[in-house]
This record gives C-alpha cells, structure tokens and sequence, in this order.
C-alpha cells in the first residue's frame, strides 16, 4: 500500500487552470491564482502540480512557505524563495536590479553591503523590487512563485503580495498562492483580488464518493472496482471528503490489519471498519509515534511544542537527545510520513501535515505542554544569545504558552522594536500590541510605557489612528499609577504626533499642551526638545499667515535643546525643518542647518536621515545657484541605500529643473517614469506633485487644455486641495500658460491668485512667483513701485536663481522708467546672464521689457523683440510669436514674413480657407471676448479684427458672432 495517491484526484479543473496559468506567464502574461480549502483538502499537492509542470517547461520555479510556529517574520516566504535561487545558482546578475538591488538586502543576505536595514523601504517598494527580480528570473522561459500557508502571513508579506497582484498583467510571472479558508487577511485580499479580477479564487470542494473511492483504489493499488463499496461508503463518510484524513483512514486500517488483500487483487474489510473521524487520525498517527518507541515520540512530541517546522538543534538541545537517537527517530518519522526535511532551510524539519503536529498535542495536559514549552524556550535561549531573528518571536510564542506572560511580552516587545528598525511596521504594530496586551497587568509601569511609546510611533507610521482614545485612557492609567510625569508627557507627545499624522490638529495641539503642563516651567531639555519639535510640525501644518514664523520659533528651540540633551533623532528632525523654513530669508543659513543634519546623522549611525538631509541642502544649492550636481550626488547615495521614495523625490526636483531649463522632453520622460513608478508604489503625496509638475511642462508648452487636466487629476488625488500648492499650480502653471497665450489680463489675475493664497497660507516653495515673475508682472502693470521692489528684493529667496531673472528685470524697468538709461541696460545684461539656464523664461523676460522700454526709451527693444520672436517661432507657440512681430511692426521694424503659420491651422478650418491670422482670431473667440481685447492681444487694430470676424463667419457659414464664437469652441476644444 502507497501512503499517498499516486496521483492528484478530483482536481482536473484545477489543474487545467494551473497549465493555462503557467502557460500565459510563458507567454508574458502574468498571473496568479488563489488556492483556498480546509487543512488537508489538498492545497499543497495541487500547487505541486503546478510546480511539477513547470520544471517540465523549464521554467523557473520558486517556493516559500509562511513559518508554522505562530510568529510574525517579515517577508519570510519571499526569503525563502529567494534564497532557494542561490542554492540553486539561477540567481540573475544584480546590477540588472538597478536601484532594487539594494532594497533586496532585506531578502538576499548576499545583497546586503550593511546598510540594507538603515532605511525603512515600504512594502510597495519592496514588492516593486521582487516584481523585477522575477521578471529577469523569468525572462524567456516564464517564472512560477508559490507561496504557502499564507494564512499565517505578516502584514508586510501580504502587502508585497498585493502589490505583485496588481503588477503581473504584463511580466512572465505565474503566482499560486495557498491558504486556509479561515477569516484572515490573507483570505480577504483574495476574495477582493477575485473581484477585481487580478487574480482567480479556487475554494477546494472535498472529494465526492466516486472520487474518494479513486483516492482509495490509488493508495490501495487495486483497480478501481477492488475496492469494497462499503469501504468507500466508510471512508467518505468519516473523512468528509478530506483527501489526507482518507489517506490516514487508510494508513490505520491497513496497520491494524482491518484491510486484507485478495488473491483476485481487491480488498477486503476484515470485521468492518471501526473508525472515527477527527480521533481517527489522532489514533493514526498515535499509533506509528508508538511504533518509534517512547523516546522517540517524546522527541516528535516536543518537536510539535515548537511548530509545525522545527529545528533539530533545539530539539537536541530541550531533550538532552545524543545525535545517534535523533537521527533514528528521523529516519523513523520519515519511513512513516510523520516527518520531512524543510527544503529551504538547513537544520529545520517540517510534519507531513499541520493536523499531524495537531494530533500529537492533542495527547498532552495543559500542564504537560506548558512544561514542554519552557523546555524549548530555555533551550533556545541557551543556543541563541541575544535571541537575533526570528528566535525572538519564537521564544515570546513559547513562553507564552508556557504560562510566563512577563517574559514573553518583554520578548515581543523586542521583536516589535526590531521590526520597526527593519521597516516591518505593520508586523511591529501586531507584535507590540501583543506585548502592551501581555504587560498590562506588569507591575513595571516606566517599562510598560517605553512599550507604549514604541507601539505608538509604529501606529503613527503605519496610519492606524482609531484607537487613539483607549490609549489615552491607557496613559492615564499608568499616570494613576504613579508613572513618573516627565514619561507621562513624553506619552502625551506620542500620542500628539499619532494625531497629527490622522489630521486631527486640534487633538494634537491638546496632547501638547498637557504634554507641556505635566512637564512645567523647570523642565529640562531632554524632554522639552520633543514637545518643540512636534509643535512646530503643527504650527506648520496648521493654515495660518503667521505659521512660519511661529514654526521657525519652535523648530529653533527643539533644535538647540536636542543637540545639549544629544537626543539625535529630534535634533536632526528639528534642523531639517529649520533649513526648509529658513530658505525665504537667508539661503546660506538653509544650507548650513542641513548641514549640521548631516553631521548629526553621520555621527550616530542615521543613514537614512544623513541622505535626507543631503536632498534637502542640495535641492537648496540648486533653488540659489541652479546648479543640479548635488542633487544628482544625493540621488545616487539615496539608490545606494535602497530609499527609493527618495530617489524619486529627487527626480521630481531634476524634473522641474528640465522645465525651467526648457529641457521638455527629458522632463517629460522623467516625469512620466515618477507617475508610473509613484502611482503603482501608491505614494499618493509625491503623486500630486509631480502631477503639478506635469501640469507646469504642458503649461510651458503652451498646451491649456493638457494643462487643466493634468491639474484636474492632481486634484482628485487631493493635490491642488492642499493650500500650500496652490501658488505652485497657479504661479509656475497657470501665469505662464497665459503668458504664453499673450493674456496678460489672466496671468496678472492668475498670479493674483497666487499671492492671495500664499498670503493666507504661507509656502515653502518659493519660485512659484511672489519673489520673481510676481514683481515683474507687477511692475510691468504700475501696481508694484520701489518700495514694494525693496520689499521683496530683502528676502533671499529673490535671489534664488529663478526668480532672479525676473527681479534684475523688474530692476531695470524701474529704473529705465526713472531715465538711468545707462543703469537699465546694465542691469538686463545681469538678467541675461542670470538666465541662461532658462531659455524660455529667458526669451519671454525680453519680449516682455520691450514695450517699456521702447516706451522710456532704452534699451534694445526691436533686438530683444526679434530674438524672442525666432525663439518663440521655433518654439511653435504662435501667440508670443505673432505678438512680437506686430510689436516689431508698430516700432517701424522690418519683419520676415513666416510662411509656417498655416500649419498651425487644423486642417478642416485650412480647408474652409481660414488664413493663420484668421485662426489666432479665432482661438480668442473661444473667451468670448471683444474686439478690442482680441486686438490688445495681437497688437491690431479692432477694426483689423472686425474684417478677420466677418472673415470668419462668410467662410464658416454661421449667422452671427455669437454662433462663430460657439463653432470655434466645438471645433478648437481639443
């Protein structure tokens, strides 16, 4: 007799679905399955099915499986996968990984130069890592993943998960993944991935009789009619159907001699089959343990203590078993299909089955497994100093059972810190609550507090805001239990900040002040530097004209209390805001405070805020000099360490650079590349701004209706709701795009805007126009005279080089207007120089000067007309071109005549025989607008206009201007 089928029954469909799985991710159409049943419905066999024809189609094959043993370890499957690569030599170059070479340190040992664990990177961005690894593993041949048992799965496994589920469509990748059909988190995101259709859910049906009489006449090797009908009915019944109970049913039977074989090659069923069901399998397996001996069982017993998997050392180590004994019981466990070797790791074996270590325990008294687990958590311990790994978890899991709830809410409280620093934040939350749950009734309230404090950080960046009133209350418990007050304030300020990341400022602002009240007027540094530095945080966040003054404020007093209490941390949070604060007024002290940030984080280990403080001082370089070499430096060593998040930040900021700098098809390829990568990482934050930024290129293009979607989509995703981005949007966008639609009325009225918002709401980015184009555009208009040029022209950040241009040449305009014709032409030479970078800001500063100067008489109008004519021409944006040659006109220049203009025309208007002129007429009567505004616009005269709408309205056939202004919107809306 067999003790397993020899082949996989009743599962035909199932696995038609696998071969037409795997077969598309040969093709290089992912995807993934769910297989979902009750223990031993036969999860595990049909996926080695699966993986059985993929070795047959030489694909590669991946397998992991969630650990058995109740704890929490971050990405275990995915490591175990991983590593069976290595081992196997298919592990693909690294420098194919790019950037995610890095962030797979946290899988691949062999991939982690040290500093892997410095930064927390997300489970998204993780997933986006192994998403690559197995494309490349799969490239040409197709990749299959099976992950196990992911019933039992940390949230950080399951993120990953989703994250591959919603990528696999276009990569070789097939995923089979296998749980229990129990209520979990694991069963609801395939139940949801099923109804998004990003993945299939097979829910595993138990054998019907026919099918549990094949399973049997499999086993038995008998044909199909040799076994007794009566036997099946026995069988089906007890077993419910259960593939493995009808194989142990099986196994008992034919041991305790109740089956016989027949010369004729059938069955039969000596005094009928005595069975029941789940006891039956109790029994089972009771009996082949018995058959090993007592010292043997004791050890398989012990073993069953631990988990489902188990390693041999501490099983040696509890016993006391010489190495000659525990190998024959292996061997033994192995013969009789208790037992196998865990493939992926060394050292660690595995039951046949979970319900096989369930059955073991079933025999044991409370009292007898509480011993047995103190055994093997001491036993650990003595082998595992320090407890590194997953050992933590395990021992907190054992010493729980085994009755010490101190000890093992202490230990889970080490593996939850420990999960933290490793960026494992949803698993650390599930671990220190599970510690703070265990510790409640803990005499030591300062170490339950610390415990607090820890789990309210982890809920803080994890986003889990709802419980913040019972932790409240939790706080007030240990404050009545007589907590020292200075860690009842540092609780309050945790707490400040969990409610400042869910928005609730007001609540915040209350934790701060009870913060503050606890801690009074005596406080020491130590704890007043954190009070500080979340306040400024709110005073930042909070909607207000003083708020930046009032962070500023807060930020400088956290900053030098953290640095005399050498509170690292808090100090380096402190002067990273106090460099962005300070970038208005003084650029050099910006870049100084990211400086000393730095200097911080090297000193005490802090790579990722090291790299964060860099971004900050070189993106600070760049606003005051333009000059991106740092930035790119920063990006690098951001890449270097895996923060991805970061690195994309970077790009957004080198982005915008190519903008400005006129550079529009590598923004446009950089831009697009942190859209896709950002949407399917899921950072909704960075998603909006380089939405923004998307909307400021289609903007310096000239292109409206690109533009206002483009804004229209940040919006959904909650970008232009933000005050602080409103005079980003409307100054960089909005203002240009009208510039360059030669609506000087919408763009003063556009950066009108601007400034209004930044008024009630002042922002940190500071080239959105106040400082630069904002005072030319004013100056340009009469509004802004010499004292309000002095005004701006105090703060630093109208030197920043972008808004420099602008200013040098609102400089020149004012005093051209006072007749130092001399001094103006100098000072837009500066301008020219200073906007060299930028070649379209350049050629639109010009065209905008001309006027006036003409009309004060100095500088070199036609000249500056003519160069940013050919500019604009070139640029194919009609409006600033056709403007300047009509300027040019009015001065008494010559012009060229430029033959291209009729492309511009949409071939169906070309064919009506409307002339370019004709058509920007046209364009304008979109607005609505009179004739008077439309030849303000083209610098004509309106009678000249009132010949082309007459034009117009003969050759498009509409009665009346009214009709021709809706025509022309039908026809031009795109």
């Amino acid at each position: 007799m067999q003790t397993r089928a020899p082949r996989v029954v009743g599962r035909d469909r199932e696995i038609d679905h696998l071969h037409r799985l795997l077969a598309a991710a040969r093709g290089g159409r992912g995807g993934a399955v769910f297989l979902v049943g009750e223990p031993g419905i036969g999860k595990s066999r049909l996926a080695g099915v699966g993986t059985t024809q993929a070795l047959d189609e030489s694909m590669a094959t991946l397998r992991g499986r969630v650990g058995a043993i109740g704890t929490m370890v971050a990405f275990r499957p995915f490591t175990e996968a991983l590593l069976s690569l290595i081992r196997r030599g298919e592990m693909p170059a690294a420098d194919g990984l790019g950037p995610y070479r890095q962030v797979l340190g946290r899988l691949v040992p062999e991939w982690d130069d040290g500093t892997a664990h410095d930064t927390a990177t997300s489970a998204v961005v993780l997933g986006e890592a192994v998403l690559r690894l197995l494309a490349l593993v799969g490239k040409d041949r197709g990749c299959l993943l099976v992950l196990e048992d992911l019933h039992g799965s940390d949230p950080e496994t399951l993120a990953v998960v989703e994250y591959l589920l919603d990528n696999l469509e276009d990569q070789p990748i097939a995923l089979v993944a296998t749980l229990r059909s129990e209520t979990c988190a694991a069963f609801e995101l395939a139940r949801l991935s099923a109804q998004r259709g990003s993945a299939a859910l097979i829910e595993l049906q138990p054998l019907d009789r026919a099918e549990v009489g094949e399973l049997a006449s499999g086993c038995l090797e008998v044909p199909g009619d040799g076994v007794p009908d009566a036997l099946v009915d026995r069988l089906w019944r007890d077993s419910a159907g259960i593939p493995f109970i009808v194989e142990e049913l099986l196994q008992e039977a034919s041991r305790s001699g109740q089956l016989l074989s027949r010369a004729d090659g059938s069955v039969q069923v000596v005094d009928g089959l005595q069975t029941n069901v789940p006891a039956a399998v109790v029994r089972s397996i009771s009996s082949r343990t018995d058959q090993l001996g007592p010292q043997s069982r004791d050890l398989l017993v012990l073993a069953a203590v631990i988990g489902h998997r188990f390693p041999l050392s501490v099983v040696r180590k509890a016993t006391g078993t010489d190495e000659r004994l525990l190998l024959a019981t292996l061997r033994a466990g192995l013969a009789a299909q208790l037992v196998g070797p865990d493939e992926p790791v060394p050292d660690w074996y595995a039951f046949r089955h979970p319900l096989t270590a369930d059955a073991l325990l079933a025999g044991l008294t409370p009292t007898e497994r509480s011993t047995l687990a103190r055994r093997c958590a001491d036993a650990i311990e003595e082998l595992h100093p320090g407890l590194p790994g997953e050992w933590c978890q395990m021992v907190a899991e054992l010493a729980e059972t085994g009755g010490d709830l101190a000890h093992a809410g202490r230990l889970f409280a080490t593996a939850g810190r420990r999960s933290f620093d490793e960026g494992s934040m949803a698993s650390a939350v599930k671990l220190l609550e599970r510690a703070t749950a265990l510790l409640a009734g803990d005499p030591d309230t300062s170490y339950r507090a610390e415990v607090l404090g820890s789990l309210l950080i982890a809920l803080s960046e994890t986003g889990q805001f709802e419980n913040s009133t019972a932790h409240a209350a939790t706080i007030e418990e240990m404050a009545d239990r007589n907590l020292d007050s200075r860690k009842v304030a540092a609780l309050h300020v945790q707490l400040a900040n969990l409610e400042h990341m869910a928005g609730r400022w007001s609540a915040a602002l209350t934790q701060v002040a009870t913060a503050r009240s606890l801690l009074g007027i005596d406080a020491g540094d130590a704890d007043l530097a954190p009070v500080d530095a979340i306040a400024a945080h709110l005073e930042l966040a909070r909607p207000s004209p003083g708020r930046l003054k009032a962070a500023t404020e807060l930020a400088t007093r956290a900053a030098a209390a953290a640095e005399r209490a050498k509170l690292p941390a808090v100090a380096c949070d402190a002067l990273q805001l106090l460099g962005i604060l300070s970038r208005e007024h003084d650029l050099d002290r910006s870049i100084d405070y990211f400086h000393r940030a730095r200097l911080v984080a090297e000193e005490h280990n802090m790579t990722f805020q090291r790299v964060c403080s860099h971004i900050f001082q070189a993106g600070t370089i760049c606003l005051a000099n333009g000059s991106i070499a740092e930035l790119e430096k920063a990006r690098q060593q951001a890449l270097r360490i895996g923060a991805i998040p970061l690195a994309y930040e970077v790009d957004g900021i080198l982005g915008q650079q190519a903008i400005l700098r006129s550079e529009y098809d590598k923004a446009a390829v950089i831009i697009d590349e942190c859209l896709e990568v950002t949407r399917r990482l899921r950072l909704g934050r960075s998603a909006t701004y380089f939405l923004s930024t998307k909307a400021i290129l289609e903007a310096h293009r000239g292109r409206r209706t690109a533009m206002e979607e483009t804004l229209a989509e940040a919006a959904n995703w909650g970008g232009e709701r933000a005050s602080y981005e409103l005079p980003y949007s409307y100054g960089l966008a909005r203002t240009f795009c009208a510039l360059l639609e030669e609506n000087r009325e919408l763009a003063d009225s556009e950066m009108a805007q601007a400034l209004a918002y930044d008024a009630q709401n002042p922002t940190t980015l500071h080239t959105s126009g106040k400082y630069g184009l904002g005072l030319l555009l004013g100056v340009l208009s009469g509004r802004n005279s010499w004292a309000h040029f002095e005004a701006i022209t105090a703060a630093a950040a109208s030197g920043m080089r972008w808004n420099k241009q602008f200013v040098q040449l609102a400089h020149a305009v004012l005093i051209g207007r006072d007749g130092q014709v001399d001094a103006a032409n100098t000072k837009v030479t500066e301008a020219l120089e200073t906007a060299s970078l930028y070649p379209m800001a350049r050629h639109l500063g010009l065209r905008l000067i001309a006027e006036p100067a003409h009309a004060d008489g100095w500088g070199e109008p036609v000249a500056w007309l003519r160069q940013a004519e050919d500019y604009f021409h070139t640029a194919e944006i009609t409006a600033v071109a056709s403007s300047c040659r009509s300027l040019l006109r009015q001065l008494g220049a010559t012009v060229s005549q430029r033959r291209s203009g009729i492309e511009q025309v949409p071939a169906y208007l070309r064919q009506l025989g409307i002339t370019s002129r004709e058509y920007e007429v046209c364009r304008l009567l979109v607005d609505r607008i009179g004739n008077k505004s439309i030849a303000s616009r083209l610098h004509i005269s309106p009678r000249t206009v009132e010949k082309h709408v007459a034009s117009l309205m003969t050759k498009t056939q509409q009665p009346d201007r009214e009709a021709l202004s809706s025509f022309a919107r039908t026809v031009l809306q795109d």
